[in-house]
């Protein structure tokens, strides 16, 4: 790694890592098996430049918030160098939620900020730097959201809001009723979910300024385990013929790669429990495809030349 990872500006008070780590496989992850292993995780990051944190209050049926905040209780001088992300609003059916009969998205003020105060609790932290709502609600009263995230910002308890998964007329509706721009929507994107490139999600973040999130920017791992993946197999060869052009370590760099040249300036959350593999993900930082190798990874990803 020739330099930390660089950072992205989302306002005059906030930035990110260019590359976050994500929190979903915490707890369900044979790369974890105590405390120790998770803050290995997050010295390792840390040492890179990785220093958003991505969470989620539903992520290992409502436990890897609390498992990561058990471990960051341990190393609490690391808090200061972190951006801590999480996101509400999906009510999951599991043992700790007798009261949910089906799975559904509550966008309410009370749900809000109860949220909250549970995420605050099980990370044991006095704020989060960004709450995001992690689908959009059919029954979203965008007034009452605002409310609540003007509730939170008072008190001091969420610096800056954003969306996950928001179409851009669910973004443009919720952003008409706040106060404050949303500084991110975290969507899925790689080069096996093409979507967000062309159905006007980034499009709008480009033209609004918004530093978009990406969750799953590899697929999966489809790119690496799914043998029967029509797609994924036809993506391989290419993918790899550029690791040897760029002289990457593996095919998941070249994939980051190809999402960090989007003019939309996103930023891939990793999954990976695993140190080495971030030390290896950080490296595509470095790799600056050439637009016509870049155009080639489109074209296997599409599987039909450009118009």
């Amino acid at each position: 790694m020739s330099a930390p990872v660089a950072r992205r500006k989302l306002n005059e008070d906030l930035s990110f890592s260019s590359l976050a780590w994500g929190a979903w496989r915490l707890r369900n992850s044979p790369d974890v098996s105590s405390i120790d292993d998770v803050v290995r995780i997050m010295e390792t990051a840390l040492d890179l430049g990785i220093t958003t944190f991505d969470h989620a209050d539903i992520y290992g049926n409502y436990g890897c918030e609390d498992y990561f905040g058990a471990a960051l209780s341990t190393v609490p001088h690391l808090r200061s160098h972190m951006e801590i992300v999480t996101k509400c609003d999906i009510a999951l059916v599991c043992d700790s939620r007798p009261e949910h009969r089906i799975n559904h998205y509550n966008t309410s003020k009370r749900h809000i900020l109860e949220s909250v105060e549970a995420s605050l609790k099980n990370l044991r932290i006095d704020h989060i730097d960004t709450l995001l709502l992690h689908r959009p609600d059919p029954l979203m009263v965008a007034d009452e959201v605002a409310d609540a995230f003007n509730h939170l910002q008072r008190d001091g308890k969420v610096r800056y809001f954003g969306v996950s998964n928001f179409k851009p007329s669910q973004f443009n509706l919720l952003q008409s009723r706040l106060d404050q721009p949303m500084v991110t929507n975290q969507i899925e994107c790689s080069v096996l979910e093409l979507a967000p490139i062309f159905d006007g999600t980034f499009d709008l973040m480009q033209q609004k300024r918004v530093t978009p999130m990406i969750w799953s920017p590899l697929g999966g791992a489809r790119l690496f385990k799914d043998k029967d993946d029509a797609v994924a197999a036809h993506l391989r060869p290419i993918l790899e013929e550029m690791r040897v052009k760029y002289n990457a370590h593996g095919i998941a760099e070249i994939a980051i790669a190809w999402l960090l040249a989007l003019p939309c300036q996103p930023i891939p959350v990793l999954g990976t429990m695993k140190p080495d593999r971030i030390r290896d993900a950080a490296q595509a930082c470095d790799l600056i495809l050439d637009r016509q190798d870049w155009f080639a990874i489109l074209v296997a990803a599409q599987g039909h030349p450009v118009p």
